[in-house]
Parts: C-alpha cells; structure tokens; sequence
C-alpha cells in the first residue's frame, strides 16, 4: 500500500459509460478519493459504493471527486453503476495496471484489495486505508482526512 506523503501515482482508466478518466485531469478540478474493491455486485462492494454514493454530495462540498476502480469490465460497471445509482466513475481495470501502481492488489493478484486514497490537488497521497470488511470505516476514514485538509 501507498504511504501518506507519497506521489499517487498517473493512471488512466475507462468509466462505466466509455469516458477515458485520468488523475492528472481529475486533480485540476478537485482532490480524489480513490478506492480499490474486489468485484461488482458483491455484498461489501456494493454497500461500499452505496455508502460513497450517498455521501457524494458531502464529499463534493469538501471539495473531492470520487472514482472506483476494480477488475471488472466496463460491461459489468455500466450494470452495477446503473442498478445501484452510482454517480461517479467506476473505472475498468482488466490488466491490473492502476491495481498494481496503488499496491491495491491481493496476495496472488487475484483481485483489488479494499483500499482507499485520498489524493490532495499536489498529487500528494493524504489518507490510505485498507479494510477488506467495513465499508462504513473507508467513508468514515475519508471525512476525517477531508476535514482535516480544511481545517
């Protein structure tokens, strides 16, 4: 796992609906929380990108984009982002390449560890966590460091 204080690394990813995301251009807008989960549909995933989802405008209003990032194909996101009302991007990641650059990847590189960044507009990482079972601990995690940031 990335460490406080660390360069996040550049990516590039394709979101549920076809767009090409890169951090360099998120950053010129806001922060991003960026989070690593194993599969779509899942219990955790989804009560994962539920609670993000239902804090996005808090999240928004400190200033911060949210992006999902796991193995799954676009096919699977567009499904996923559209039964659970996701409104950010849930980007693809089929050759592991964002995994791998976030040390987001299990034992064996089977799939995406539950991990959350968040990444200031410096590029520099300002929260890493990592909790496979507790959703509710990413967003929780999350708010702390935004306020933090703010204050």
């Amino acid at each position: 796992m990335l460490k406080i204080g660390d360069t996040a690394p550049e990516f590039e990813g394709t979101d549920q609906d076809g767009h090409r995301v890169k951090l360099e251009e998120l950053l010129g807008k806001s922060a991003v929380v960026l989070y690593f989960y194993p599969k779509d549909f899942t219990p955790v995933c989804t009560a994962q990108a539920c609670l993000f989802r239902d804090s996005s405008a808090e999240l928004t209003s400190l200033g911060v984009q949210v992006v999902g990032v796991s193995g799954d194909d676009q096919s699977s996101h567009s499904r996923f982002a559209e039964t659970h009302r996701v409104p950010y991007p849930l980007l693809s990641d089929p050759d592991k390449a964002i995994q791998k650059a976030y040390e987001a990847r299990q034992l064996l590189g089977f799939l995406s560890k539950r991990v959350t960044y968040v990444i200031g507009r410096d590029r520099k990482i300002r929260g890493a966590f990592h909790n496979e079972l507790s959703a509710q601990k990413h967003v929780d995690a999350v708010k702390k460091v935004l306020a933090s940031m703010k204050g």
